[in-house]
């Protein structure tokens, strides 16, 4: 865990004054230097920096900050700050020439994007295990994590005037809980049983703490941060279960007595974007009118929003040929994600090792059908209890990859990796892991749990690149 020190042990150290260090600070000039409740913490071996020559000018920090909550593993803080390698089949040059991207044969990175994470947070334990071991290696702090309801975090800073929250947050992302609005659950809604702890309430009457009314927690923050921007996500079925959408559009836009437009919100399909997988999601815009051009204010309070002003990222992909035109590429496959995996036993991977040993149950059930290779993956399921799809089938259960059978491939069900290929994860985010740094191991049945309730780091990393393309243009400077 990084050590810091503060303003006067550091000019103490490099025999400056500490309005010399708090400058360095604010100039960004000092590596890793954070800034908690208004004072600045300088990492332990932070070096001092060497005196700027005459006539060389500072560049300005161009950095936007994220407040992430509901963060889970990171799928969302993954595509906002980029650098990833996806699929070359997953990149629509055509459609985003302007992308710098680093090529190979059949792997591109994504370029970094001017967003860095701030703050995340979550109650399930693995998720923090597993984003602070990757996200640590793209130079973030793993305590900017917060192992907690964003419930209590909310109270905490509200009833002890505690700074929870970091202040010059320009956006505020979260995909506040699905499940119950969601066509494979129970679809309670805002009627949910569970509060926002994960467990069931105790009380007959629904709550605003429970987990279907967990979007006015993270309305909270956005009053208590005041971003220039929010984005909030949740499954498609929110759209169609009662007035959902439409009360949670009127809620968002009434933070900060009514200081905020929401445009109307829209589902996207991650496989138009270049994700491997039929995974629809609602995303919810929010801008701060006071921080807004009067031009741009005067665009997002259209009842339809100008293309030059919207913030829906354009697909890059079709699904069939109605939707097929001479830019977009075809939908990624599954055959395509699974590019250069081998198979469990052979491969060093201990992601692509682990899968799931829950039998076959006969097509009745849910998760008890074989991957399409030729087709868009299935939507990876957090609550699947073990019966996640079948990477194979065997002949007796209605297996169809004869070939591989033949070669003596077993059936078996998809594994880690494959899931989070079918994700857009990148090989190098780590999903099973030992305890380690203060933080509880991660095995496969959690593992699949957090891959599933992610959103797909290429469709956060659309969404991203659009506003930040727009950002200018929404808020000038």
């Amino acid at each position: 865990m990084e050590k810091y020190i503060s303003v006067l042990e550091t000019a103490e150290r490099w025999n400056v004054s500490q309005r010399r260090i708090q400058i360095l600070c604010n100039e960004n000039r000092i590596k890793g230097a954070i800034k908690q409740s208004g004072v600045w913490l300088i990492p332990y071996g932070a070096k001092k920096p060497e005196r700027i020559k005459a006539g060389i000018k500072i560049e300005k920090d161009t950095r936007l900050n994220v407040l992430s909550l509901f963060s889970g593993c990171g799928g969302m803080d993954l595509g906002f700050e980029g650098g990833f390698e996806i699929l070359k089949d997953s990149m629509n040059e055509y459609v985003h020439p302007e992308w710098k991207i680093k090529k190979g044969k059949k792997w591109i990175r994504l370029p970094e994007t001017r967003f860095h994470t701030v703050f995340a947070n979550d109650i399930k334990a693995e998720a923090k295990a597993a984003w602070c071991n990757y996200f640590k290696k793209k130079g973030i702090d793993p305590t900017s994590y917060y192992l907690d309801s964003i419930v209590d975090l909310v109270k905490l800073q509200r009833e002890n005037k505690i700074n929870i929250f970091p202040t010059n947050v320009d956006i505020v992302t979260g995909g506040f809980p699905c499940q119950d609005f969601s066509v494979a659950g129970k679809r309670k809604g805002f009627d949910s049983d569970k509060g926002h702890n994960g467990k069931k309430i105790d009380a007959e009457a629904p709550t605003v703490e429970n987990r279907g009314q967990l979007y006015m927690w993270m309305r909270e923050v956005i009053g208590i941060t005041k971003p220039k921007m929010f984005i909030a996500e949740n499954v498609k079925g929110l759209t169609n279960l009662q007035d959902a959408k439409k009360i949670i559009e009127k809620d968002f836009a009434s933070v900060c007595d009514g200081g905020y437009i929401v445009v109307p919100a829209r589902v996207l399909n991650a496989a138009e974007f270049g994700v491997p997988q039929g995974r629809e999601r609602v995303i919810f815009f929010g801008f701060k009118k006071e921080a807004l051009t009067s031009k741009a204010l005067q665009e997002l309070s259209k009842e339809i929003v100008s293309e030059e002003y919207d913030p829906y990222p354009c697909p890059t992909h079709y699904l069939d040929e109605k939707s097929r035109n001479g830019i977009l590429k075809p939908f990624v496959s599954v055959k395509q994600a699974f590019i250069e995996l081998e198979e469990p036993e052979i491969s060093n991977d201990v992601s692509q090792q682990k899968y799931s040993k829950a039998k076959y149950m006969g097509k009745h059930c849910q998760g008890q059908q074989e991957v399409k290779l030729q087709g868009v993956g299935p939507t990876i399921r957090s609550e699947h209890h073990g019966n996640i799809e079948f990477r194979r089938l065997s002949k007796e259960h209605g297996g169809v990859y004869y070939n591989e059978l033949e070669r003596g491939m077993k059936e078996r069900r998809l594994t880690i990796r494959e899931c989070a290929r079918i994700q857009t994860f990148p090989d190098d985010y780590e999903f099973i892991l030992p305890k380690k740094d203060n933080n509880t191991s991660v095995s496969a049945s959690e593992a699949y749990k957090i891959i599933g309730n992610a959103v797909p780091p290429l469709l956060a990393f659309h969404i991203a690149k659009k506003i930040e393309d727009n950002w200018q243009m929404y808020f000038g400077g």
